[in-house]
């Protein structure tokens, strides 16, 4: 019953084989090796981009940073929600990387509008050079309270960003999830909806560690290249990277490992609809849940050795029946059977 994250599970066996295959031998180093540019080249066919830089990182971090950096200058601020993972998780990573150019928060919640959007540049007096510039927006597929952005939704918000020359990124740790969610592919939740830059996640999706960083305008990738070797993320043995990225692109196992993911979320969401006391802080959508159980079920879910992140407390002490907030999340390798025995648990 490990719900706690869907950065704690196994690697696909399709990414293992990938790299036992790789194993062999020696290749050139730091990326100019034949896997890597076989990684590259099924990225860009993914994304329907032939034109497309793509460059593999070790963590979405990094991705995002380097992203960021790449499309910001030091005086310029980037747009994001005020719970964006670059924003609150990042230890100001795309600060340090940019050469200080801030962060503004848009909107209240884990999702901005265009309206939000449109709200916050007009917000910056342009041109004041006593001021912030107006710099990239950045965005989160699925949103990190497992949200979707709609295709309409990204369109909208991007043509705001373009009417003010602005460039978009998205931060798409969960960027597979999204797409079986949505029914839609890479390229309709990316460039086709005017997205110019993507960290394309699959660490969380079944991969040991390996990002895409992927700008559809290769006249940055050269910014890019050099960005990602004064990071620190150029590899010497790249040849790995770029295994693990074949290995989950591999006849589809991307998308699969995301749609078992989010078919065990729905199955538990269905069974916490008809639990006593519980509340969704709203619908799910991909493969995270944030709700509410009283604080009883939690000890009990605790005590049988659930594993969840509980954002509320204190477990031990207090009214039984106080509501607590809870974050579960299924990776690709949860079975049917342990979202049945929490389930069952917590009805006990």
């Amino acid at each position: 019953m490990r719900l706690g994250s869907d950065n704690t599970g196994p690697a696909l066996p399709e990414v293992i084989e990938a790299l036992t295959r790789a194993n062999e031998g020696h290749v050139p180093s730091y990326g100019a090796d034949p896997l890597t540019e076989a990684a590259q080249n099924a990225v860009r066919d993914l994304f329907e981009a032939p034109g497309a830089a793509v460059h593999f990182v070790g963590t979405g971090t990094a991705a995002n940073a380097i992203a960021l950096a790449s499309f910001a200058q030091p005086w310029q601020t980037a747009f994001c929600t005020p719970l964006a993972h670059i924003l609150v998780d990042e230890c100001h990573a795309p600060e340090f990387y940019t050469g200080g150019a801030r962060l503004t928060p848009v909107g209240t919640g884990d999702k901005m509008s265009a309206d939000d959007l449109a709200a916050a540049i007009a917000a910056l007096p342009a041109g004041d050079v006593h001021t912030s510039q107006p710099g990239p927006v950045s965005l989160t597929q699925v949103t990190e309270r497992g949200h979707l952005y709609t295709l309409e939704e990204l369109r909208a918000i991007c043509d705001v960003a373009h009417g003010h020359d602005l460039p978009v990124h998205l931060d798409g740790a969960r960027f597979a999830n999204a797409c079986a969610a949505l029914g839609c592919s890479p390229a309709q939740m990316s460039h086709a909806a005017g997205i110019d830059a993507v960290s394309f996640g699959a660490s969380k999706n079944g991969c040991l560690g390996v990002e895409a960083l992927v700008v559809f305008d290769p006249d940055k990738s050269w910014e890019v290249e050099l960005r990602r070797k004064r990071a620190g993320h150029l590899f010497s043995k790249h040849r790995y990277l770029a295994a693990q990225m074949l290995g989950y692109l591999q006849d589809g196992a991307w998308l699969r490992a995301a749609q078992a993911a989010n078919a065990r979320a729905a199955r538990l969401a269905e069974g916490l609809r008809y639990l006593p006391g519980c509340s969704f802080e709203a619908e799910p959508q991909a493969n995270m849940i944030f709700a509410t159980l009283p604080r009883a079920t939690h000890q009990r879910l605790k005590a049988g050795g659930a594993v969840y992140g509980l954002y509320d407390g204190p477990l031990e002490t207090g009214d039984p029946h106080e509501p607590l907030l809870m974050r579960l999340v299924c990776d690709w390798s949860i079975t049917e059977q342990e979202i049945d025995a929490f389930l069952s648990l917590a009805r006990d």
